[in-house]
């Protein structure tokens, strides 16, 4: 089965309306939650008026965050800090505690027997703000004379590192050339077809909660409501139902998700709750904010002699998790190049805005853009072709593995374990008629039409550890089950590890039922982050399935008295290979090794025919990715058209080809909102300017170029499936390709484009600029 683009098993339920997803989830008696939100970025609250909204027919109660602490342990979500960042004053409360901090944090909980009836008292909540000035431009907030974002802090600067490794500063003191740029990246968000969403189903009988959570990790969420609630372990199951996609902003634990379970345990009832759109826009974690102040040395052909330079990101108001991003964007600056030596210095900055965490990429696109922008203002400056310039950079396949002298956020060192980088970019300019490209622009430029060509490589950890957990069982009906923390999310997650245990056992991906994201049957996972479920949830199942398909083979053998390296499973039997009739079923090995009172049971074999692997890795395997965009700039209204896009890369070995590419595909169009659509944008007073899709604007399906996927396959060895993760390679890389392909096509103008996302109305205006 592995390797084969069977179909997926999850579409069926989908294209027939039978999924189950968390707003179809209905409950005897259940209350609806509503919260009342800040309308201000930065406010001092001075009382919180509840009457009236108590008052209103149908509301069981209105909560402020002294209501809900009855229920809890503490006021605040503290976490422990992997990074060693000093964090306790970041976390984000359940409720505002005297202050808000951004707009849309929510101040009270209401409660009703309906969420219309909820939201109308919500509006009757009178609560009473002494508005104080906002800091919204991280770069200003940085200052030691900034207005704090909040009055608890000391500095808005919540933590600084340095991240590097050679003699830069002598690097670039003999360089022949050095080059700088300042680079920004702005706000965007998630934005998954389904919003976040809770329902807590109060157990009164056992005095427990059964949690269903449209979230990508199901057992953090678990831990956090047991710890702040002080529920224990036994007191509280979390369920994932269907879930209509997350791209990172669904692996946070948030605000509304301990209040409406504070609120469903201090009430003794069944409370749901479902984000809209807007709250979305102003709640959901946000990414891409960050400002680089770069410089790059090289010598007179190009080649990278050392970079340093500087990286503010924006944190937005609280942590909902351990601050990473930054990390992340930092230690992976230098991609798939050779940099002798390199210098970054971090700052990680509090402003009044949404927080910030993971979305789709976890802070990769960003350190991908920078690099890239500076490998074409080198060929630029130095009138090089940019693949060239690319070409004397990449690391050679045969240097592989390749340690980068920077540690991972695990501690392990950084290597690249497989790839032949210079091929993957070769192929992407074949396929991408590279050199050709300059008689097809003349041509166009002609005829009155501005087209450009762009370039963009990358590389991305996959498989980010410790551990997931894969549990395979087989019942007495002979049904084979796969039970893991994995969390499928609409990427295909079931199909993959069925196929990965069905071809243990000779059977179809169809047969194998697969269980996930529930803390019920599996005590631990870690969920869906990192491009890294297939590589150690599928490393998992895999373990398990030969585990289980070895204890069948010994029990059977010693039934049907042949040798067990004369058998095979298929079929839902074990046989003698070629002779099917001297078989034995696995529903009747599972009804022996589920025992019987009184009776002998197999010698040497423990019971159940079931096994549980939790593959353990903190090395990441490399996917690496080679993006060729080709588009034309409308000078007079400063639209851009996407006409072709190649993609290249090496994902290691593909266990459904057909989910790999759609996955791929799914990246690059997240990349190409990244470029030219998505904007989060905030005025002065802190107050977003784009809350619904009529401002903040997503690709669609005719803004989609033609595209063209090519694969390479260099098996990983870090993993037994030798898979290397593709969930968020296709985005990495794209808004650098399409940027770069802008700019070409703006190259009469000598436009140098240093921001994303830019806008028709940036491209006129530096256009204008340049013909003044």
């Amino acid at each position: 089965m592995i390797g084969q683009s069977v179909p997926r098993i999850e579409d069926e339920l989908l294209l027939r309306g039978r999924a189950r997803f968390i707003d179809d989830i209905a409950l005897p008696g259940l209350l609806h939650a509503s919260f009342v939100r800040s309308p201000h970025a930065h406010a001092a609250i001075r009382a919180v008026d509840t009457r009236l909204a108590a008052a209103h027919p149908g509301i069981h109660a209105v909560l402020t965050l002294d209501d809900i602490t009855a229920a809890m342990r503490q006021r605040r979500m503290k976490r422990h800090s992997n990074s060693g960042t000093a964090l306790d004053q970041i976390w984000a409360f359940a409720l505002a505690d005297k202050e808000v901090s951004y707009v849309g944090e929510a101040v009270a909980l209401v409660v009703g027997d309906s969420r219309y009836v909820a939201e109308d008292a919500a509006a009757l909540v009178d609560v009473s703000y002494d508005v104080l000035a906002p800091v919204v431009d991280c770069r200003l907030s940085e200052q030691p004379t900034s207005q704090r974002v909040r009055s608890e802090l000391k500095s808005n600067v919540v933590a600084s590192y340095k991240v590097g490794y050679g003699d830069v500063e002598q690097a670039f003191k003999t360089a022949a050339h050095v080059f700088e740029d300042e680079i920004a990246q702005c706000r965007g968000g998630a934005h998954s077809i389904e919003g976040r969403g809770i329902v807590v189903e109060y157990r009164a009988g056992e005095d427990s909660l059964l949690v269903s959570a449209s979230t990508q990790k199901a057992h953090d969420l678990k831990n956090s409501i047991a710890v702040l609630l002080g529920l224990p372990d036994t007191k509280i199951r979390v369920v994932t139902p269907d879930v209509g996609g997350g791209f990172g902003a669904k692996l946070c634990v948030y605000s509304e998700d301990i209040a409406v379970a504070a609120a469903a345990k201090l009430l003794k009832r069944s409370i749901k709750w479902i984000e809209d759109r807007r709250e979305h826009f102003t709640n959901a974690v946000q990414e891409r904010d960050q400002i680089w102040r770069l410089g790059i040395a090289t010598d007179k052909d190009g080649v990278i002699a050392g970079i340093r330079g500087t990286l503010i990101h924006d944190q937005g108001a609280y942590a909902l998790q351990d601050v990473n991003l930054p990390y992340n964007s930092a230690s992976a600056v230098t991609g798939p190049y050779v940099v002798p030596a390199f210098a970054m210095d971090v700052r990680v900055v509090l402003t009044n805005k949404t927080p910030v965490s993971s979305v789709r990429g976890a802070g990769y696109p960003q350190s991908a853009f920078a690099m890239e922008r500076l490998m074409d203002l080198v060929a630029a400056r130095l009138k090089l072709d940019r693949a060239v310039v690319r070409e004397r950079n990449l690391i050679a396949a045969e240097d592989m593995p390749y340690e980068k002298p920077v540690k991972a956020r695990s501690g392990v060192s950084i290597v690249y374990d497989t790839g032949d980088y210079p091929a993957t970019q070769q192929a992407a300019l074949e396929a991408g008629h590279w050199r050709d490209f300059a008689q097809r622009k003349a041509k166009a430029r002609a005829a009155g039409r501005h087209i450009g060509i762009g370039i963009a490589n990358a590389v991305k950890g996959t498989g980010r550890g410790p551990f997931e957990t894969g549990i395979v069982r087989i019942d007495l009906t002979g049904q084979v089950s796969v039970y893991t923390g994995a969390a499928p999310m609409g990427q295909g997650l079931r199909t993959a590890l069925a196929q990965i245990c069905a071809s243990e056992f000779g059977l179809k991906a169809s047969d194998i039922n697969v269980i996930a994201g529930d803390t019920g049957p599996v005590p631990l996972g870690l969920g869906g982050f990192a491009s890294r479920q297939l590589i150690t949830a599928g490393s998992s199942v895999l373990l398990a399935s030969r585990t289980v398909a070895a204890k069948a083979k010994t029990l059977a053998s010693r039934i049907i008295e042949a040798d067990e390296n004369d058998l095979e499973l298929s079929d839902g039997t074990v046989h003698v290979a070629g002779a099917k009739d001297a078989s034995v079923s696995l529903a009747e090995l599972a009804r022996i090794l589920n025992g019987a009172p009184g009776y002998a049971f197999p010698s040497g074999l423990e019971p159940g025919l079931d096994a549980t692997s939790n593959f353990r890795t903190d090395a990441l395997a490399y996917a690496n990715a080679s993006h060729i965009a080709e588009v034309e700039v409308d000078c007079d209204t400063g639209g851009v058209t996407l006409l072709n896009y190649i993609a290249a890369q090496d994902a290691g070995r593909r266990i459904n080809p057909m989910i790999v590419d759609g996955q791929i595909k799914g990246g690059i169009v997240h990349g190409i909102g990244n470029a030219i659509f998505e904007h989060i944008v905030h005025d002065g007073d802190g107050q977003p300017l784009a809350t619904n899709f009529a401002d903040y604007l997503l690709p669609t399906a005719t803004e989609m170029p033609p595209m063209r996927t090519l694969y390479t396959e260099s098996p990983t060895q870090l993993n037994p499936l030798g898979a290397k993760g593709v969930g968020e390679v296709g985005t990495i890389p794209a808004a650098a390709a399409i940027i770069s392909a802008i700019e070409d096509a703006l190259s009469e103008f000598a436009i140098r484009i240093s921001q994303v996302p830019i806008s028709p109305h940036y491209i006129r205006a530096r256009i204008e600029q340049a013909t003044r």
